[in-house]
């Protein structure tokens, strides 16, 4: 069964598990079968029979007809964690965005961090979105068109991003905000 007319089972049931968030142990387990059998199958070093094909997409559950027709999508990424966002720009302002690949998506979440007396730069930004943001601590010069605020901790903004803008940290100390750009644009 594995490879057959350019079909990868071994490549397929590991996309299977993976996207499930199973491990080779876990699986095995739900099949009854040990995890080095699911191991060979994966690396296609084994080609499983019908029967226990069945019982292994049982685990999740899947029918072979599903198995073989379906298109597989990794599941999206629902959690991150600190270490999982992704910088976008760092030094004296940082830019930390949660999920890598954003295509097809309808927000950025940023989360974001002005050492004092850090800003955007002279050059006002303007982007084709809406953007939002709370302010975690510290303090914020907001800039959007010719009306200037400064923000703390709790307070917040939101604009038509294609105003033009700019952020200053605004006190002592660093400053920390979520903010989201729909689409994303930043």
């Amino acid at each position: 069964m594995d490879n057959v007319a350019g079909f990868d089972l071994g490549a397929r049931l590991k996309a299977l598990r993976e996207s499930h968030d199973l491990s080779q142990r876990e699986l095995a387990k739900r099949a009854g079968v040990s995890n080095a059998i699911i191991s060979m199958i994966e690396q296609n070093r084994s080609s499983p029979s019908v029967g226990l094909l069945k019982k292994l997409l049982d685990g999740f559950p899947l029918s072979l007809a599903e198995f073989f027709a379906a298109d597989l999508k990794p599941r999206p990424q629902i959690f991150f964690t600190a270490t999982e966002l992704v910088e976008l720009a760092g030094g004296p302002v940082s830019y930390r965005q949660v999920g890598r690949d954003l295509t097809g998506k309808a927000m950025q979440i940023l989360h974001e961090h002005y050492k004092p007396s850090s800003d955007t730069g002279e050059q006002m930004l303007t982007h084709d979105a809406e953007e939002g943001g709370v302010i975690i601590r510290g303090k914020l010069e907001v800039t959007v068109g010719d009306q200037v605020r400064v923000l703390g901790p709790g307070d917040a903004y939101y604009f038509d991003s294609r105003t033009p803008h700019r952020f200053r940290n605004a006190g002592p100390e660093e400053c920390e905000v979520v903010s989201v750009n729909t689409p994303p644009s930043f």
